[in-house]
């Protein structure tokens, strides 16, 4: 059996508008179980793509994902999906629900429509409240999202996520428009999560700091193509180096 619980292979997309090429071209990688990995490069350099690859978000018009070393089709996508937690930019929560009921959201692909329906179980409700507890937002937990800060929105996003209990964690720019407690308590999180569960978690950021200081592997892209991939102490050294 494989050691890699992600492997990528000549990922490719479709073209996009003027720019007359793939978002991604050609890309292969690896990703081991318990590993934290971050996806960086410029904005438009394919990280999100890249990530939102590995759930079937995005057509790919060439090459394969294999999760848990299975190919990814459309039969087991909804598999997968329960497997592999999906963190969204921004948090992608219904404002209008509460913080409880945005987390429970992350159960409606155990579930039937009429199962739906009909509200959720009781163990479904406490385990929303346990993680919920775990993120420190307990106290909050009925309140609507809308009217919580963007770091709190996060941390329900990561709980909803949570809820499924996947095997790997995937990030899309956990920390945009965070300040900076807010942003560390995500990151903090996202660790806590790594190293205490040993869960697999592949992050897109943009700060080659906050990569080298939570990470332990870095891929880097730049137009759609796997620029570097290794250690983040190896890449902060060759930025420094660089630019001097």
């Amino acid at each position: 059996m494989s050691d890699y619980v992600i492997e990528c292979h000549n990922l490719e997309t479709a073209y996009v508008g003027s720019l007359n090429r793939p978002i991604l071209n050609e890309i292969s990688c690896h990703i081991k179980q318990g590993e934290f990995v971050v996806l960086l490069g410029l904005n438009g350099a394919g990280k999100s793509t890249l990530l939102r690859s590995l759930v079937g978000l995005v057509p790919l018009v060439k090459g394969e994902v294999h999760i848990n070393g299975v190919a990814m089709n459309s039969r087991i996508l909804p598999q997968i999906r329960r497997d592999v937690g999906m963190l969204f930019q921004g948090g992608g929560l219904i404002p209008q629900l509460s913080a409880i009921e945005n987390v429970l959201c992350g159960r409606l692909g155990t579930r039937t429509t009429w199962q739906t329906l009909f509200g959720f179980p009781k163990r479904d409700r406490l385990l929303a409240l346990e993680l919920l507890e775990q993120l420190g937002l307990r106290e909050l937990a009925y309140q609507r999202t809308s009217k919580l800060s963007g770091g709190q929105q996060q941390r329900v996003a990561i709980a909803r996520a949570l809820i499924q209990s996947p095997q790997i964690l995937l990030a899309d720019e956990p920390t945009t428009g965070l300040d900076v407690i807010a942003t560390q308590q995500v990151m903090e999180t996202l660790a806590e999560l790594h190293t205490q569960q040993g869960m697999t978690v592949v992050a897109v950021l943009h700060d080659l700091g906050m990569a080298a200081r939570y990470a332990q592997r870095a891929i880097v892209l730049d137009a759609g193509r796997i620029v570097y991939e290794g250690s983040c102490d190896n890449l902060q050294a060759q930025f420094v180096v660089n630019n001097q």
